[in-house]
């Protein structure tokens, strides 16, 4: 459906004016031929568009802002992660953007977030990009039809990569910004060309709307077994979220953002967002495949233009290069994108330092500690600068996409935890014979064991072992996987070395808990490593 002129009225009550072009809810095909017809990407074998992010290949976490405004200021956590704007600089740098539409050519997709229909939500993405409108297609819901979201409930999140704030008048911290105004519904995203903005911002949104309506917003995926047991991943980047939720044995939900209701788990995406660097056929099947498929975006991966193939190991653009896909690429997926209250909890975690337990069972205060601790560990070359592990603590597992106090989210899951009865798991997808550039790789083979044992509740009754350092309970036994892969310290050489690394990471949760002693309950704070 396109549209001329003025006549897009949805778009005028918000501001933009005077278009150019406006193409309503275009299918794929329409926009691959709009995005190769304006030289935005290509079409590589098999059919996958791929496009490049130029010098964003990765979200600008620190060019995020919160409008500070009355009907939501006492609900924000304002700080270093939520950044507030002023109204008056919101409204000059809107207005500005919206004259620079002026003439312009955009593209507009009516979707939804939440697959719940209770608590699902309209949000309008306008894009000046057209691969911007298939990312933002094939990550949130599409209606079963085309429709113009008329609802005073409707979001609109505007997207434009050449329009750059100006600091000095923006109050921004660079060109790049992406400023939410939860009063007005609206989402404005400038100066990057990075497709994930896009759906983070949606993240953030019911990360902020849902806590008041009684669910808990989750930065997890999920799955379903064949007996109906519904499972959580939790983890950062890297720790292995998206490629163990895809088990060939299991039904997908959703890979990355799901919200735990009165009624079950539901997704609040239509797609997947994989990182695809280093990606092979024999350890991840599914999202392999997704690779070779029409209608995946793919960012920022190297392309033979030859013969237009691409090369997943090529990582001289980015180590983060991604795929972006609709859910229905995975050929087993759960359709309603709903499920039941989950059996069991895992929360991910790659310990570059390599003494965390390849798996550790956790009492309710001990998820709780790690949910807000949300660790994780950088390593040498994924970041300038970084020239040996570094410690990183994302709370919730999701830090910036957390409008909220983090207490907020941890009670929700506390509450949850303890009303269902649900298992809840700490799995080290990292290093394991010593740190990262001494020690290796934890086998994925073995990770899939151990997750496959706690899912079909071979752990939940085995006998464990208390870790002298972090207070886990490490179950002694596995099927399998080799005994003294479950203990760290005997997969060092130097026992004496393991000890000082396991003293000084523990060290590192005590001291990044600091910030919540005072917020939580003294089981929780005592659910922590050991002094």
């Amino acid at each position: 459906m396109q549209q001329h002129g003025t006549g897009a009225t949805p778009l005028e009550q918000i501001g933009l004016r005077n278009l150019g072009n406006v193409y309503w809810n275009l299918a794929s095909p329409a926009l691959y031929e709009e995005t190769v017809r304006r030289r935005e990407g290509w079409i590589s074998h098999l059919g996958p568009l791929l496009v490049r992010t130029g010098h964003h290949t990765g979200r600008s976490p620190n060019d995020k802002f919160i409008v500070r405004e009355s009907t939501s200021e006492q609900k924000i956590n304002w700080g270093k992660v939520n950044q507030p704007m002023d109204e008056a600089r919101f409204a000059g740098l809107f207005s500005k953007l919206c004259a620079y539409f002026q003439g312009r050519d955009v593209f507009v997709q009516n979707l939804y977030a939440g697959a719940d229909p209770r608590y699902r939500i309209p949000v309008r993405v306008v894009t000046e990009y057209a691969w911007h409108n298939l990312f933002a297609r094939n990550l949130l819901i599409q209606p079963d039809e085309a429709v113009v979201h008329t609802s005073p409930d409707t979001w609109t999140i505007i997207d434009s990569p050449r329009f750059h704030a100006t600091p000095e008048i923006d109050a921004t911290r660079s060109e790049v910004f992406v400023v939410l105004n939860l009063a007005k519904k609206l989402v404005i995203i400038g100066g990057t060309s990075y497709g994930g903005e896009i759906k983070k911002s949606v993240f953030t949104i019911l990360n902020y709307l849902l806590p008041d309506q009684g669910v808990f917003p989750m930065h997890c995926s999920a799955n379903v077994g064949r007996d109906g047991d519904t499972a959580l991943f939790f983890g950062l980047s890297g720790t292995g979220k998206t490629t163990l939720s895809a088990d060939p044995e299991r039904a997908l939900v959703g890979d990355d953002e799901h919200g735990w209701s009165d009624s079950g788990v539901f997704n609040f995406e239509g797609g997947c967002y994989a990182k695809v660097v280093r990606l092979s056929r024999e350890a991840e099947p599914d999202i392999y495949e997704t690779t070779r498929m029409f209608g995946t975006v793919l960012e920022n991966v190297v392309m033979d233009f030859d013969d237009r193939r691409i090369d997943l190991n090529d990582q001289s653009l980015t180590e983060n290069t991604r795929a972006a896909y609709p859910l229905s690429h995975i050929s087993n997926i759960v359709p309603s994108g709903m499920a039941g209250h989950p059996r069991n909890l895992i929360m991910l975690t790659a310990d570059a330092f390599g003494v965390l337990p390849p798996i550790a069972k956790l009492t309710l205060e001990q998820a709780m500690y790690h949910f807000l601790s949300g660790y994780t560990a950088k390593v040498a070359g994924t970041e300038k600068g970084v020239t040996e592990p570094q410690a990183t603590f994302s709370t919730c597992f999701g830090a910036p996409f957390m409008p909220m106090a983090p207490t907020v989210y941890a009670n929700l899951l506390g509450e949850r935890l303890a009303k269902h009865n649900v298992h809840a798991w700490l799995v080290n997808t990292g290093w394991t014979g010593g740190p990262y550039g001494t020690g290796k790789r934890i086998s994925i083979a073995h990770t899939r064991a151990i997750i496959r044992a706690a899912l079909d509740g071979d752990l939940v009754r085995a006998s464990t072992t208390v870790d002298p350092f972090f207070g886990l309970h490490v179950p002694t036994t596995v099927p399998g996987v080799p005994q003294e892969v479950l203990d760290p310290r005997r997969t060092w050489q130097d026992a004496h070395a393991y000890d000082t690394k396991a003293r000084e990471l523990a060290e590192r949760f005590r001291k990044n808990f600091e910030q919540f002693a005072s917020t939580v309950s003294p089981e929780v704070r005592a659910a922590g490593p050991k002094s």
